[in-house]
Formats: C-alpha cells, structure tokens, sequence
C-alpha cells in the first residue's frame, strides 16, 4: 500500500534524513520511534509534500508521491495529524471540520463525513459550535483527527498525538488510533511514548540520527534488550 525506500532529505548541508526505507501494508498501525531529532517528523513532512525530498521515493497504491504538491496528495488519501495539533483556534469546532473537508465538491457528502466524524467523537457534536481554542489539549487532538478524516484519509500520518497529554487522556487518544484503524484506516505513527506507541502497533522502525536501527514486530522489539534499556527505561 505505501512504500518509502532510501529517502534521503537536507536541510542546507544538514542531512537529516538518510536512505530511509519503511512501509505500511493495509491494515497496518506501523510506529515511527525515536529521540528529538532523529528525524521522524522530517521523514512525515517530506512524505506530505511540505519538504522536498533530495532522493528516494514515496510510494502510495502505486503511485510516486515526491514532486506532488500536499493538496494532490491529500486528495490521494494520505493525510497528516501535525505535531502540536495545529487547529484553527479562533474558528470553530464545526468550521474547523469543514476546513478539512476542502476538496469535497459535494455538499452532501461533506455533511455525511461530518456526521461520520460527530458519531466518533460525540464530543466534537456537542461543541460544535466552540471555539476550538477553548478545548482541552486531548479534544483538540481528537478534533486534529477528525479534520483529517473529513479527507477521506486512507492512510493517516499522526505526528506525536500523545504530546502534551495527561497519562489519562494518552490512553483516550490510542483507544481512537485503534479503533479508526480497525475501521479501515491505515496509520503512521510518530511517538514518543514508546511503550504505548509498542502496543498499539504491528510494525516498529527506530530512528536514530536520520537512519533506521532497527525494525520488526512490535511485540517481539518490545522485548529486546537494546530498546527496553534505551526507549522503554529499562522495564520488564
């Protein structure tokens, strides 16, 4: 389904990302894990069409996505929850909605996806009419959400949703990852919160310093000695 293989991506003469190759089948919850600058966030921003990538490919049903610009790539499926939310905070809950569903032409299928979106997150129906600067951080991660699936995201690229949460809200906000995976939606995961990002997965790649160390199960790396002591605290 999609397909990175040796992406390479600059930032002057800093190379932050180098020949990075990784996929996510259909289906698939697969965990992007690493420290602050290990380049994750470098790798999803280029995979969206906001970098330029200097070399490799971007792969999603067969098509080659470096070059697109991020609104095609959108309109293919592939859509980004971005670091920090980004939410259009003084507009509203239901304005924010609207704004993700841009490239709907039908106005009756915009309203379907909105209903679609309130019946996942009742929360989001009954502040509607909020500014969506007066929600919570774990509601304003829910809306981020689900302006992206008012795109009709296939493949959901999340970007540290854990960020900034209470311990409580963290775990809200996994439950959603799986259950929208479960209903269909495939799912990249950037993360910092390694343990939970392990059991919410299929597939875990680390990156350190622009390059995948490691790669495989989750469940099995979970175990490994080498990313229990250095990403999970040394817990058994």
């Amino acid at each position: 389904m999609f397909e990175v293989k040796d992406l390479s991506v600059s930032y002057g003469e800093i190379k932050a990302v180098r020949d990075v190759s990784f996929s996510v089948k259909d289906h698939e919850i697969v965990s992007l894990i690493g420290s602050n600058g290990a380049g994750k966030s470098t790798a999803l921003r280029t995979i969206s069409g906001i970098l330029k990538g200097k070399k490799g490919s971007v792969k999603f049903d067969g098509k080659e996505l470096l070059g697109f610009s991020p609104t095609k790539i959108v309109s293919l499926g592939v859509v980004q929850v971005p670091e920090g939310r980004q939410i259009f905070s003084k507009l509203t809950v239901k304005e924010n909605l609207i704004l993700g569903g841009y490239l709907v032409k039908e106005k009756k299928e915009l309203k379907k996806r909105l209903e679609r979106v309130y019946e996942q997150f009742p929360i989001l129906k009954e502040r509607q009419g909020q500014k969506a600067g007066k929600l919570s951080g774990g509601e304003q991660q829910m809306l981020a959400i689900g302006r992206a699936l008012m795109s009709g995201a296939k493949l959901m690229l999340l970007d540290e949703p854990s960020l900034g949460l209470a311990p409580i809200v963290v775990k809200q906000v996994f439950k959603v990852i799986d259950d929208l995976n479960k209903q269909g939606v495939s799912i990249l995961l950037v993360e910092q919160n390694v343990k939970e990002a392990m059991a919410i997965s299929d597939r875990a790649y680390i990156m350190e310093t622009g390059e995948i160390a490691m790669d495989g199960d989750s469940k099995v790396m979970a175990f490994d000695p080498r990313v229990k002591e250095i990403y999970l605290g040394g817990v058994s």
